[in-house]
This record gives structure tokens, sequence and C-alpha cells, in this order.
């Protein structure tokens, strides 16, 4: 039996000790409380930014449209560029033609005029002897009957020759017109090309300027894109900040007010981490012993650039949240199954062929197009095929589809960057605005 003393002091320890506990339940009630306030006000930032991502992929689906777009109008501008070049060459030709015609024209009124003077003078002659009189005195002047046919022979000559040239003259006469006319419709001809080429300009000029407003409706979108993401990330990166701060208050208070469950939770957690690691051994031992079929490489499409792997297309230029919050997506992602090659995109120079961060295995390649350079990255590889310093071709094997740094499957992640590569954000631009999938 407990004494009298003793029952009286253990109800005073109980007594001491029940308002302390019932404090330390209260301020982990508030915290709890504090919490859900924090994860409610969490939850709206969420929906938020999914309503955002949407706009956001909106946004994206627009840009990609107007990258199409802007594709169709280069196609279109070259083929009006080639029309220009016909119709000048057209008018060049057709003014040769009618410098030639002009040349000939010039030349035969020269004949005619000659011959007219002729005509003139045997006019005169004629008038002055009495015309056909002239002739007739001719042959009655005869002395003899041979000097007579002489004579008529002569007379013959002389009137066939004036029926000669006036047989010349009207031919050429004709001819001179008929140049004329031939230059008069050359001429309607080129003001016709010209007109067409007028127009063909205008068309150009307005294939120009609806390329160039679509190219700044791209800049706007991308613009607006950016601004948005950096919006979100700051809205969620508050909300994770505080909601860590008010865990770490009720962990504190947790600790201090039952030491013993904590180490109970911890036993637990142990035992459940044994678990999972067992159960992922057993995962990989189940990996190791399949057999997966790589894909093939791409084919070699026209053009500069090309897809760098064969595969599915799992992930867009654009943001997203693979599990650790929202984030900003600097590429695309193209599946395949492991050791799938991965090949150059375009014609460059490989600088770097190493693991780099979360990228894992990367390759990356400096590219020189029309003057201009860029940068394309590869990376989650399970092996390299290429080296720094090698000139590679697009269409080129440089590695191997893999799982390397931060990755939730085999894949690669590629990238390319207007400029040199300096960061992840810097110059980094859709690829779907260079390669087809």
């Amino acid at each position: 039996m407990f004494s009298k003393k003793g029952i009286i002091a253990a109800s005073l320890t109980a007594a001491l000790l029940v308002p302390s506990m019932s404090a330390n339940a209260e301020s982990i009630s508030d915290l709890k409380q504090e919490k859900k306030q924090v994860e409610k006000k969490k939850a709206a930032i969420s929906n938020k930014i999914s309503a955002k991502k949407e706009k956001i992929a909106d946004a994206q689906n627009s840009i990609e449209k107007s990258a199409k777009q802007v594709s169709k109008l280069n196609g279109k501008i070259d083929e009006a560029d080639d029309k220009i070049k016909g119709v000048q060459a057209q008018i060049v030709k057709t003014k040769d033609e009618i410098t030639e015609l002009q040349k000939s024209i010039e030349k035969l009124q020269k004949k005619i005029d000659e011959r007219g003077e002729i005509l003139k003078e045997r006019a005169r002659a004629m008038q002055e002897t009495g015309g056909q009189v002239g002739y007739l005195d001719v042959l009655l002047g005869a002395n003899s009957f041979s000097d007579f046919i002489d004579r008529a022979s002569a007379v013959n000559e002389i009137v066939n020759a004036d029926e000669g040239i006036i047989e010349d003259q009207k031919r050429d006469q004709q001819k001179v017109k008929d140049q004329q006319n031939e230059v008069k419709e050359k001429l309607a001809l080129q003001v016709e090309r010209k007109d067409k080429l007028v127009d063909l300009k205008a068309d150009l000029n307005n294939k120009k300027a609806v390329k160039k407003e679509a190219l700044k409706h791209m800049e706007q979108l991308q613009a607006q894109l950016n601004k948005q993401r950096k919006k979100l990330e700051g809205e969620y990166e508050e909300a994770l900040k505080v909601s860590k701060g008010v865990q770490r208050k009720i962990e504190a208070e947790q600790r201090k007010a039952a030491e013993k469950a904590r180490k109970i939770a911890e036993a637990k957690a142990a035992k459940e981490r044994a678990i999972a690691q067992s159960k992922l051994q057993s995962q990989s031992k189940a990996v190791a012993g399949s057999t997966v079929s790589a894909g093939e490489a791409p084919v070699v499409s026209s053009g500069t650039w090309m897809k760098p792997a064969s595969g599915r297309f799992t992930s867009g230029f654009a943001g997203r949240d693979i599990g650790a919050g929202n984030e900003y997506h600097y590429g695309i992602d193209i599946a395949n199954s492991a050791g799938t090659p991965i090949v150059a995109s375009a014609d460059g120079v490989v600088f770097k062929a190493s693991p780099l961060s979360t990228y894992g295995n990367v390759v990356m390649i400096t590219h020189n197009i029309g003057g201009k350079t860029y940068t394309s990255l590869y990376a989650h590889m399970s092996g390299f095929a290429t080296s720094p310093g090698k000139v590679v071709k697009k269409g080129e094997v440089i590695g191997y589809m893999g799982s390397t740094g931060r990755s939730t499957g085999p894949h690669v992640h590629f990238e390319i960057h207007i400029g040199s590569w300096v960061n992840q954000a810097t110059g980094a631009v859709n690829p779907l605005q260079y390669i087809s999938l």
C-alpha cells in the first residue's frame, strides 16, 4: 500500500505535469491549424498555377503555330522571289529584242530613203522629157534596125529596173510597218510585265510584313511565357517556404512532447526504408535480367536540322511539374528504349561529352549556320559515341539513350540555344521551331 504522503506527492506531480502536456498539445494543435491554413493557401496557389499552366500551354501552341506559319511564309517568299527574277529576265530579253528591231527599222528606213531619192530623180527626168514620149524619142532616133533593137533593150532594162526598185521599196516599207507593229506589241507586253512585277513586289513585301508580324507575335508570347513562368515560380517557392517553416515548428514541438514517439517513428521509417530498398533491389535484378531492344537511329531528313532520336514525344518546351514543383523545361524530351542511338541534329563540332549536373551524361555541339552560332544539347545518355573536338555530320551517332542525371526513364532531353552555351536558360529556344517530329 502507498502511504498517504506518497499519494499526495504523486497527485501533485500529476497535477503539475498535466497542464504542461496540455499546453504542448495546444501548441501543436495551433501549429497544425496554421499549417492547414498555409496548405489551403498553397492549394489555392496550385489551382492558380494549374490555370496559368493551361494558359501557358495555349500560348505555347500559339507560338508553335506561328513558327509553322513563318516556315510556310519563307517558302512563299522564295517563290515570289523566283517569279520576280523570271519576270525581270523576260523584261531584259524583250528590251534587247526591241533594240534589235529598232536597229533593223533604221537600216530599212535608210534603204527606203535612198530608193526614194532615186525614184524622185527618175520621176523628174520623165517629167522633163514628157514621160513615155521620152522613151519613144529614144526608139525613133535609131539609125538602123540593129540600133533600134539595142535601144529597145536598153529601154526595157530601165523600165524593169524602175519596177524592181518600186517593188523593193514596197516590200521594205511593209517590213518596216510590220516591225514597227512588233515593237508596239513588245512595248505593250513590257508594260504588262512591269505591272506584274509591281504586283509581285507588293505581294512579296506583304508576305515579308506578315512574316515580321508573326515573328513579333512569337517574341511577345515568349516574353509573356517567361513573365508568367517567373511569377508562378515565385508564388510557388514562397508557399513552399512558408509550409516548410511551419513544418519545422511542428517537428520541434513534437520532439519536446514525445521523444519516445519520435524514436518509434524513426524505427518505423527505418523499417519502411529497408522494405523499399529491398523492393528496389528486386526491381533492379529484374531489369538487369531482362533484355530490352533498343530503337533505331532516325532517318536523316532534308533541311539544316533533324530530330535527334526516334521515339515518342513526351515533354515540350514550357512550364511543367514532374514531382518537384513547377519548373520550366528548356528543351523537349523524346523517349525510347535504353540504348537507342542519338544523332547530331545538324553539322557541327563537339565541344563537350561528359557528365554535367542533372543533365547526366551530356553532349554539346557548336553549329555555324548562315554565319550564326547555335548550340545543341543532348542529355541523360547511357554512353558516348563521340568526343570533344570531333567534327560531326547531321545524322551521325553521338551517343545512346539512357536515364542518367535527373531522369524518370530512358529518353533524350534536347535543347537548342542561339549563340554559345552559357547556361540552361540563356539563349534557349523551342527546338520544334527547327525540327519536325
